[in-house]
Parts: C-alpha cells; structure tokens; sequence
C-alpha cells in the first residue's frame, strides 16, 4: 500500500519535476515528507505569491510545468497573484491548494473559501484530487495546462486526502510534454495560398513577433524570412531573445522606451505579418497602421475586425506557415534598409548614459557589460522595464525574464530566484525598483537561507516613477507616489544579505564586480537620477 500523497509526489517526479514551492500546512506535510523520501525538493518561500511566480519561470527554463502550493483560505488567495501571472504570461503550472474535506463543503470552516470558484477565472481548469483518481487527474491537468495556449491549473487537496492509504499503482503513469507546437497541424493549403498571394503582393510588409513565437521556437525561421525578402522585424517585450539587435533587419520592440522611433517603422508598412502574435502584450490597434493582417497563429487574431478589415488568419503550425514564405520567390522590398539600419543605431545611440551620469541608462549599461552572454537577468515592473524592453541586449529566449502579459510588481525578485536554482551554473541578476523590492523583501531570507548567488539591483528613486510619470503626463499634481518623505539610510544587511550602496557609476560599477564574485546573494542599491526616464518612456504609437 501507498499514500495518496506519496503517489501524487512519485508521479511528479516521473514527469520530471524538481521543485515546488510554497509555504506548508499542517495537511501538506504528508506531501512535504514523501517528497523528502522521493528526493523532489520543497522550497519554502516567504509569500505564496513567489511561490507561483517562481513555479511560472521554472516552467519557462525547463520545458517542464512549474507546480506551487497554498494552504486553505489566505494561502491560496496569496498563491493567485502567482497564478494570474503563469495565466496571462503563458505558463503551464499546477497549483496546489489544501481544501476542507469533502463532508465540510458548504459548511462554515475556519479559513476556507469556494477555491473551486475563486480559482475558476483565473486557470484553465480546477478540479479536486480524489483517491480513485489521481492518475487520471493529474494528467489531465498536465494536457490542458500544457495545451495552446498553456496556462495554470489548480488541484484542490482535500485536507485529510493525503494520509489514506490506496493500492499501489504501476508506473505507467504518461503526460505530454511542452510546449506541445510540433503536434498542430499546418493551416489548410487554401490559406498557405492565400498568404503567399497576399505576402507576395506587398512591397514593405513588417513582421511582428510575438510570445507564441517563443514556443515555436520560430527565430531562426523569422531571420531567414527577413534577410531574403528585406523586411523589419519588430518585436514584443516577452519575444526579446528571438531576433538579436544587431541582426540588419532588426527594428526594435513595440511600445517600450522611444516607442515613438519604433513607429516611424510601423507606419510605413503596407502589410503586417504577425508571428505568434498574442494581444496579451499589447493589442494591435494601439500600434498598427489599418493595412492588411497576415496572421500566422495557433489561433485567429484579437482585433477590430470593423476597422482592419483585411485580415487574415493562418490558422496552424507556425513555423510551416513560415517555411512556405521563406521558401516563396523574394520579393521586391520598397523598404530602404540604410534607413533602417540609421533609425535603430540612432535609438540606441540614446539609449547610451550620458558621460558621467548616474540614472538607469547607466546602471543597466554597466550590468548588461558585466553580466556573462549567457546569464540571466529578471526584471520587475516599473519604469526601468521600459528602458530594458528596448536597451537590454538579449542573446537567446530565456536570458531575459520578465512579465509583460500579467505586469504584477514584485515580479523580478523570485523569477531570479527561480532562475538560479534551475541553472545554478550562470550569473543570475535582478533589476527591480525600491518600490517593487518592498512588496518581496521577505524573499531574500530565502535567497540566503538557499545561498543563491543572485545579484539584486535596486535601482532606488524613492517614488512609483511610472505613475509619477503618468501623472505628469494628464497634468495632474503628484499625489503618493513617494516612497519615503525624506531619504531612507541604507540598511547593511537586508534578512542577512549583505547590502551594497552606490551614488555613481564608478561607485555601482564596483558593487557589481563585487557582488558578482560573492558565494550568495547581494543587493546592490543604485541611487539613481530618475528624471531619464521622462524623455524615454512615450506614450503610445501607431
């Protein structure tokens, strides 16, 4: 005989889970002891909400869905954040939470809620785990949170579940892996037809790249595409990786710092092909001109179909829509490329920190130059993601991690964690505001408790500068959006991790070199000149 909780552990092992992350209960500690027996790792964090976010990027990095966990009540409502985010970012992830048994439903319980119904709107599935059925349960969720376009699903653990005792099972237990593109079939050969017709009757189409175009794997593809028939390429924020910056045809990428440079592109275009476009990052209308959409996708485009009133839907495998066009006859690009070319090295040329200033141009210039090729870099939500979005060179898809699709705050200090603990090989470093470290400063307790070597970039404005900065824009008074009345003094351990301050480059500069030779984490603290970011950041362009 086995335990429920030792049966459901061993099959996650068997799909190839190493960690899950929570904060226990008294009814977990049946699953936290047969994960100890089984070598599957708990990591204890701070708040159920890094639970989620970490389980989210650990899906991202290992192809394998991420799990986490959250008590009855209050553990699973903190957990939500974290799974939002794996919803609206794409991520297949299980949540876990515990829940009254089965002859409490419907009774007044200490701590419980409906989570069937709390969960409901915010995963792709909810469901109860049941003795009979755990095998057939679990993969189920494993199809459908892995299934296009991923997302989380939530298993309810009934609190006296784990301890029964059932038959034992053989190992035969299957689940699909992810991401799960190669199984879609091609789009119909009346709609390849109809997009090389169309394709081929433009002369300055653009190509947009998207988050789905990451599980594609498409870049390569979209590189071929591009230098044979000469046409940009921009990109999303979560598709930074997929096309290098240096690469001729690149563009740049939509609606982050000098959006309004990027749009000089875009509305020159007669024709837009969207690659695994998801709207989730942003919508088509707030930046395409009203030309014709071509729409290679797993799924039919968000738009406004009463205003772009040509448009296509390439329903199928993305990347065997993009072998018919890189395989089509080139065709007569009108766009010039020195132009191109000049538009991008000048928006980079600002994006440059003027000689001896100290604002977030500076301090991402001087991590993005100590910060191996192949290390990975998290960041938060806030002003500075703008400047990232567009400055931060990215190799590969995955070296930079960020939320676009969800935007929570507080976002970059576990998914760096989470980062680390799947490659503890790389350098791993976070940039997050003052404002966003203070919703997870907890979690570096974790982060030493662990000795994750992660460098914490705080870039410390003392202020909610992108609200600020939207406040100014509609002429409005600043109203609460400091974080301090007056400067705070630097602590020199935060939970044990050792602080760094900086008030200039050279100061910064060797903080990181320091930082980065330390066995364990760091915070480095940037006192940096905010006001770049009122002539970087622009508002929205089509």
């Amino acid at each position: 005989m086995t335990t429920v909780a030792e049966q459901l552990v061993r099959r996650l092992k068997e799909r190839g889970v190493r960690f899950v992350f929570g904060v226990p209960s008294g009814s977990w500690l049946y699953y936290m002891e047969a994960m100890r027996k089984e070598g599957l790792e708990f990591v204890l964090v701070s708040n159920e909400a890094s639970a989620g976010f970490m389980a989210d990027v650990t899906a991202r990095l290992t192809g394998i869905p991420g799990v986490c966990y959250g008590t009855v009540g209050p553990g699973a409502s903190n957990l939500s954040t974290g799974v939002v985010n794996a919803l609206l970012d794409r991520s297949p992830v299980l949540a876990l939470s515990s829940e009254p048994p089965e002859k409490m439903i419907g009774r007044t319980v200490q701590m419980a809620i409906d989570q069937q119904a709390f969960f409901r709107p915010i995963t792709k599935l909810t469901t109860r785990l049941t003795a009979e059925r755990i095998d057939q349960i679990l993969a189920q969720a494993l199809r459908v949170a892995t299934a296009e376009a991923p997302g989380p699903v939530h298993i309810g653990l009934p609190e006296d579940l784990g301890s029964r005792s059932i038959p034992d099972a053989p190992s035969s237990f299957f689940a699909p892996s992810w991401p799960r593109m190669a199984s879609i079939n091609p789009a119909d050969e009346a709609l390849l037809s109809t997009m090389e017709r169309v394709f081929q009757g433009s002369r300055r189409p653009l190509i947009a790249l998207g988050l789905s175009a990451v599980r594609a794997k498409a870049g390569a593809l979209v590189a071929q595409i591009a230098e044979k028939h000469g046409i940009p390429v921009v990109l999303t924020p979560m598709a930074k990786g997929m096309l290098v910056e240096d690469h001729p045809w690149y563009a740049g990428v939509l609606f982050h710092a000098l959006s309004d440079r990027v749009a000089e592109t875009n509305r020159q275009a007669d024709l837009v092909v969207s690659v695994g476009y998801d709207p989730v990052e942003f919508n088509f209308e707030d930046w395409m001109p009203e030309v014709p959409l071509l729409h290679l996708d797993t799924v039919e485009a968000d738009i406004d179909r009463t205003v772009y009133r040509e448009v296509y839907d390439i329903v199928g495998d993305i990347t065997a829509s993009l072998k018919r066009l890189a395989a089509a006859t080139p065709i007569a690009s009108g766009w010039d490329k020195a132009a191109l070319i000049q538009r991008k090295t000048a928006m980079f040329k600002a994006m440059e920190p003027p000689p001896g200033s100290f604002g977030p141009r500076a301090a991402l210039a001087i991590l993005r130059e100590l910060l191996p090729a192949d290390g990975i870099m998290a960041c938060d939500v806030g002003a500075h993601t703008h400047l990232i979005g567009q400055m931060w060179k990215t190799p590969a898809p995955g070296l930079q991690l960020m939320t676009n699709g969800c935007s929570s705050m507080g976002f970059g200090v576990p998914a760096a964690m989470a980062a680390k603990l799947c490659h503890p090989e790389r350098k791993v470093a976070c940039v997050t505001g003052d404002g966003s470290f203070l919703m997870m400063a907890g979690e570096m307790a974790v982060a030493r408790r662990r000795k994750l070597s992660v460098v914490f970039v705080v870039l410390a404005d003392e202020s909610l500068d992108l609200i600020r900065l939207k406040q100014d824009r509609k002429d409005f008074p600043r109203y609460r959006t400091e974080l301090h009345h007056e400067p705070c003094p630097t602590a020199k351990y935060v939970f044990g991790v050792p602080v760094i301050r900086a008030d200039d480059a050279a100061q910064y500069r060797a903080a990181l070199v320091e930082a980065f030779k330390a066995e364990g984490p760091v915070i480095v603290e940037a006192h940096i000149d905010a006001s770049e970011y009122d002539d970087l950041i622009q508002r929205k362009h089509k």
